[in-house]
């Protein structure tokens, strides 16, 4: 794609999270190689820094830096953030792509706007099921939103923003290639034996939160198989080897009697998820990597009861996004779910994630039932709406910021409709 522009701009990004720092390493190359002589600068990780970004202020320096209370009172983010509001007022850049990382990124794109730099924003926040009222910060901020869920695009559409659907990045990676033999190996594994993956989370809350439901699965209904638990990068992995130890050796049930379950710590979950017969999975990014390798799963959340009270308050989706509630009132929370526009895959909630209803929804997905069939039928149609034709994500985006970079002008969408 050909430009009419400067042949060397200076681009700020900004991405506070660690899938942002890879999306936005990836779109560094991309826009690198139609504009080899563009500057890049901002707020990224090492990935980022690796691709040619100037880090104003590091992502690993500022992990809390999406709590707005955090920027509010706590002197060294603050200062860092300011930091940021200073380079953008110093250096003028050409444009602004902003990924995910809402707290901050809002606050960065009402600076944008004020020095009429155009503003591109990759990855949705989710205003389609809470603080509906940031809505009105996407009308008056950004030039262009940019989705990776296909329902996002017609929700910024109806309400006035420029928004269009550009795939999402899970969706272009390939299977993973190791073999089973191969895995088994590496993780002392029966191959005999189906394997269920266990993905708790990848913060420690939700680790004790929502694991020990799995182990005590494991102990009170002892299967023939073994469990997979993949190991987030952001977790300690003796930690999460002694906590899983504990459980299991103080389940009440522990003796001679009842075989205790074997759950292997392993390093990838995509591998996992494409090895498992099945898996339980916490609501959030490792539920749409579960559709996307078309592995039959269950999705599982627990958090404390006055979030969970708040969350059935305040969460909400609009028409866009077709949702029932099921019989105990919740609304649907697997993303896979809300593509689909129906329930194609069982959610445990709170009370209902417990041993034994874990069990009774698991079973099905493990043998060859009609449930099982349909269920890997509807991840397939899944699948075909998150990818797109053509381009790759990362290069509608790259189109989008040249498109944006040959018309400075563009005018932002400021319609205030909700």
């Amino acid at each position: 794609m050909s430009i009419a522009t400067s042949p060397n701009p200076h681009i700020f990004l900004s991405a506070g999270e660690a899938s942002g720092d890879v999306y936005g390493a990836h779109l560094i190359d991309s826009l690198r190689e139609a504009l080899p002589e563009a500057s890049f600068s901002g707020l990224g990780g090492q990935r980022m820094q690796e691709a040619g970004q100037q880090r104003v202020v590091r992502a690993e320096d500022v992990a809390h830096m999406g709590i707005t209370e955090v920027i509010r009172h706590a002197p060294y983010i603050y200062s860092q953030f300011q930091k940021l509001i200073r380079h953008i007022r110093e250096t003028k850049p050409s444009t602004a792509i902003l990924i995910d990382f809402p707290d901050v990124n809002f606050r960065l794109a009402r600076e944008l706007k004020k020095l009429g730099i155009p503003v591109i924003w990759f990855v949705s926040p989710q205003l389609w099921a809470w603080k509906r009222r940031r809505l009105k910060w996407v009308q008056q901020r950004v030039t262009k939103m940019l989705c990776i869920f296909p329902f996002e695009e017609p929700f910024y559409r109806h309400r006035g923003v420029s928004a269009e659907f550009v795939g999402h990045p899970l969706a272009e990676l390939p299977l993973p290639t190791i073999s089973r033999e191969d895995y088994a190996q590496l993780y002392n594994l029966s191959v005999e034996k189906p394997w269920i993956a266990l993905l708790p989370g990848s913060r420690w809350k939700e680790i004790e939160a929502n694991l020990p439901s799995m182990v005590e699965m494991a102990c009170r209904h002892p299967r023939d198989c073994e469990y997979i638990l993949p190991v987030a990068s952001t977790i300690d992995r003796k930690r999460l080897a002694d906590f899983v130890a504990g459980w299991i050796t103080h389940y009440p049930g522990s003796d001679a009697r009842i075989p205790l379950p074997y759950i292997h710590l392993v390093d990838d979950a995509r591998e996992a998820l494409h090895h498992a017969r099945a898996s339980i999975v916490a609501s959030g990014t490792a539920t749409v990597q579960a559709a996307l390798i078309g592995n039959p799963f269950v999705v599982i959340y627990k958090v404390s009861a006055v979030t969970f009270k708040l969350a059935k308050h305040f969460i909400w989706y609009p028409i866009e996004i077709p949702a029932d509630v099921d019989r105990d009132g919740n609304l649907p929370i697997g993303m896979v779910n809300l593509i689909a526009g129906r329930r194609i895959v069982p959610e445990l909630l709170q009370d209902r994630f417990n041993p034994d209803t874990l069990s009774e929804v698991l079973a099905p997905l493990l043998d060859d039932t009609p449930a099982r069939a349909q269920q890997i039928s509807d991840l397939t149609e899944v699948r075909s709406r998150l990818a797109t034709v053509g381009s790759t994500s990362i290069e509608r985006v790259r189109d989008a910021v040249l498109a944006t970079l040959s018309n400075p002008t563009l005018e932002r969408t400021t319609n205030l409709a909700s």
